[in-house]
């Protein structure tokens, strides 16, 4: 049997980190170690996800995102399930004390830090680990992230428009200044909080567009799509809140 891989996740009480948890206790050969979360220290994973009542991790308790103790627990990889502009401080302290990254923000999905700031609208908080961060798409990158340190996995909205498009933009199937992407997410993309524009009267039977003209992904998006090209591609994007739980539509 492979050796089972200690895990800590770092910011583990909104949705992406109730997704990892899930993820990673099923998994046979990880064992999720240590979870942070300020709001929920000294709580049990069962008493902030009643789903995961009677699972063997559910005697985990969540702690202060301290990264002595965190360390100190034995993981040697960290998933990072924080804002963008929080994750970066994280990484370079864990980093530093030999773990292995795995960073679900937005810090580290940019190849350039002036592209960062113009497009999330604050200095890059670690410019200085741009270089050896890898883009997370396992079917482009496979190899790079096999032998990373730190791994920046794709924005969502990236992730369903790079799968379908940079095959056919390697292989010059499709006209490069021609691309239109229409996408539609549930509300659990926008996080776990109290937000008046996401109550249910608000989203329930409705189609809305939000973060135009520029969403924020569109930067990665075109980012890697230049990659696949060889050139820079400029296209279309437009994001919509549909009235579910999770998930995407992509067109």
């Amino acid at each position: 049997m492979s050796e089972v891989t200690k895990i800590a996740i770092i910011g583990a009480s909104g949705y992406t980190g109730l997704e990892l948890l899930r993820l990673l206790f099923s998994h046979p050969q990880t064992e999720v170690v240590a979870i942070t979360s300020r709001a929920n220290a000294g709580k049990m994973v069962a008493e902030v996800f009643p789903r995961f009542e009677g699972h063997p991790g559910t005697s985990l308790q969540f702690i202060d995102p301290d990264m002595d103790v965190v360390a100190a627990t034995g993981a040697t990889v960290a998933f990072l399930a924080l804002p963008h502009g929080a994750a970066a401080p994280f990484a370079k302290a864990l980093l530093e004390k030999g773990l292995k990254i795995v960073d679900l923000s937005a810090d580290f999905r940019l190849d350039d830090a002036e592209v960062y700031a113009d497009f999330y609208d604050h200095p890059h908080p670690a410019p200085e680990l741009l270089d050896e961060a890898v883009f997370g798409l396992p079917e482009v990158y496979a190899e790079e992230i096999k032998a990373a340190r730190l791994i920046a996995s794709p924005g969502c909205y990236p992730t369903s428009i790079m799968l379908p498009l940079i095959p056919l933009v390697k292989a010059g199937l499709i006209e490069l200044d021609s691309i239109t992407v229409s996408s539609m997410s549930g509300v659990s993309g926008a996080g776990r909080k109290a937000d008046l524009s996401l109550i249910f009267a608000e989203v329930n039977e409705s189609v809305r567009s939000y973060g135009l003209p520029r969403h924020r992904h569109l930067s990665e998006i075109e980012q890697e799509l230049g990659k696949a090209a060889g050139e820079p591609v400029t296209i279309s994007f437009v994001p919509h809140l549909i009235p579910v739980t999770a998930g995407i539509c992509t067109t």
